[in-house]
């Protein structure tokens, strides 16, 4: 596995193997893997592309100073993850190899309200920091593949549309959320759980998968109130529960006024936010 901190060695090398006839695979990340991003790593594989794993703290994301000085930094850990999955190469940059001084990053695409629903209304400014780093990322490595796992799904919306909107020929692959035994989404933030709400925690995918079927008897808004009342009820505090287009985000109307209905939720264990959602129908695969 070779690791990378400069644009211009990566893009050499990459150069060199698409020379070669090989296919790029991207799995762009802010470090602190798990298994769920490890996940991403072999499904290039798998695809027949060399995997290429980004690790960047991307500081335009976030709105609050306090949330990025607290994200964790495990590099030693992660490398070790990488090595056990084959990963081929890892990009380590600085903040100046991926914003050089003195030019403009944001990316320019209309963001039809998709930044400023579910997520977006709790994490202003996230999204469009989110897409500009990846499109700046796409630019560094220009993969074939880029894979993006389900648990953030409006990250995976918002990506799907901006490639889509600018003509990008790198094509998305949605990955399966990977879940703990007991249903948790596996994610960075369940290690700063107490023991207690690692207890209660899995409720979240237990009541995404009990809207599934409520869904079939009840109107969508009777399944929102089902499924809050019972987060609450198990000692969470939930932000949001909704049941979606998972294109445009929008809420649906009812379980056949969409061909891809998602339910997506965030909810606080203690002092915790953890998002999760399920995909409850999908036409268009």
């Amino acid at each position: 596995m070779l690791v990378f901190k400069s644009v211009d060695e990566l893009q050499f090398w990459l150069d060199q193997k698409r020379s070669e006839g090989h296919s790029i695979g991207f799995a762009p990340t802010m470090g602190a893997l798990h298994r769920g991003h490890l996940e991403l790593v072999k499904k290039a594989k798998s695809d027949g592309d060399l995997a290429v794993v980004s690790i960047f703290v991307n500081p335009t994301q976030f709105n609050d100073a306090k949330d990025l000085e607290k994200y964790p930094r495990t590099p030693g850990k992660d490398m070790e993850l990488l090595l056990s999955v084959d990963c081929d190469a890892v990009f380590l940059p600085s903040v100046e190899e991926v914003y050089p001084p003195g030019k403009e990053y944001s990316v320019a695409m209309e963001f039809k309200g998709l930044d400023s629903l579910m997520e977006g209304a709790f994490r202003p400014g996230h999204f469009a920091g989110m897409a500009s780093v990846v499109w700046r990322l796409l630019e560094i490595v220009q993969p074939q593949n880029l894979y993006m796992g389900q648990k953030d799904f409006q990250q995976w919306t918002i990506v799907h549309e901006m490639l889509q909107q600018l003509g990008s020929p790198t094509h998305l692959v949605m990955c399966p959320t990977v879940r703990e035994t007991d249903g948790l989404a596996m994610s960075s933030r369940n290690t700063r759980l107490t023991p207690e709400m690692r207890e209660v925690a899995p409720i979240i995918y237990q009541t995404l998968m009990a809207a599934a079927g409520w869904l079939q008897t009840y109107p969508v808004s009777e399944v929102v109130t089902m499924a809050l009342e019972q987060l609450e009820n198990a000692g969470l505090k939930p932000e949001y529960f909704c049941l979606v287009d998972g294109f445009t985000l929008r809420e649906i109307e009812n379980r056949d006024s969409s061909t891809f209905v998602v339910a997506c939720t965030a909810a606080w264990a203690g002092d915790v936010r953890l998002i999760d959602n399920a995909i409850l129908k999908n036409q268009e695969a």
